[in-house]
């Protein structure tokens, strides 16, 4: 499996059967705060980077084994909206599941109304809102040299009006960037201009791309959810990553390229399958050329090496 993986474990959505239609790191953001490190390939250029018959072959393939899982997640290794085929995937899959289709977007195209025609097929869609004006978008976001905050903002508003499906914003707090209660009150002003069902939560708990990004405190947590009506994502539980692949190496490998995971849940993940030498495996895992691991906030999380940065 090249672009279908998990299911893995989603604290919004449960378990995701993950579709991931873009190539590695290929992005029109650079988010100081990206789990998945530094963009690698900054374009605001859609491509049909793989066939939608291709993808779809893969996901025929998982489907035919009944796994168990609650959602399909259209999200990959950076920004899915670039994917051109992405409505006509979305309807394919459509046909061959009643699982509801997510897709988890920056948002940053949505100011394109082919982008927004094209997320509308999908039941829920999950875009980003990090920032309350210019300056902000530009150090967190740090966007393709193209695009201006006003006009992502526009274009999340005006979808939001048409969208018939449910709409899921998330906030990355980041600690001394826009967790101020001057940002606060800008959040709610463009918060009640969106038509929204959800809205989360989030600061960074897994390591970020850039040094001097810091998770913000429980306290500021508490006082953005009571303050702007949220959910902490913080306080949201997930388990179950799940992968066909019979290798233990390559199927932490199948997972890492695209979710990091931390000592623990390698370890959670090895003992799910019933592995008699787990030390081995993350043995094979540290000397990979192809993963790193950081030390976060008390523990080491793996993810893909990141091989060249902007």
């Amino acid at each position: 499996m090249k672009r279908v993986y998990g299911p893995v474990p989603s604290r919004r959505l449960g378990l995701s059967l993950g579709v991931s239609p873009i190539p590695n790191k290929t992005c029109n953001y650079s988010c100081v705060y990206c789990q998945l490190g530094r963009t690698s390939i900054m374009t605001v250029a859609r491509k049909c980077f793989y066939p939608v018959e291709e993808i779809m072959s893969e996901i025929r393939l998982v489907l035919e084994k009944n796994p168990d899982f609650d959602v399909i997640t259209i999200v990959g290794e950076g920004e899915p909206t670039l994917y051109l085929g992405l409505g006509a995937l979305i309807e394919a899959i459509k046909k061959i599941t009643e699982k509801p289709i997510a897709v988890i977007t920056n948002g940053a195209l949505m100011a394109n109304e082919e982008v927004r025609d094209e997320l509308r097929r999908a039941d829920i869609v999950l875009p980003s809102l990090d920032a309350i004006n210019e300056n902000q978008f530009k150090s967190i976001n740090r966007p393709h040299k193209s695009i201006r905050y006003n006009s992502v903002l526009e274009g999340l508003i005006e979808f939001s009006k048409t969208f018939k499906g449910e709409l899921w914003l998330e906030i990355m707090l980041i600690k001394g960037m826009n967790d101020d209660q001057e940002s606060l009150e800008r959040f709610l002003e463009i918060l009640q201009k969106i038509k929204y069902t959800k809205l989360y939560i989030n600061s960074p708990i897994r390591p970020p791309a850039e040094e001097g990004v810091f998770q913000t405190d429980d306290e500021a947590i508490e006082k953005a959810v009571a303050f702007l009506g949220g959910i902490s994502i913080e306080r949201l539980i997930s388990t179950g990553f799940h992968s066909e692949v019979k290798d233990d190496f390559e199927a932490l490998l199948s997972i890492i390229q695209r979710h990091p995971m931390n000592q623990f849940e390698i370890l959670d993940f090895l003992k799910s399958r019933n592995c008699s030498k787990p030390e081995e495996v993350i043995g094979q895992l540290n000397a990979s050329e192809s993963v790193e691991f950081v030390y976060y906030k008390g523990y080491n999380t793996y993810r893909r090496r990141q091989r060249r940065s902007i």
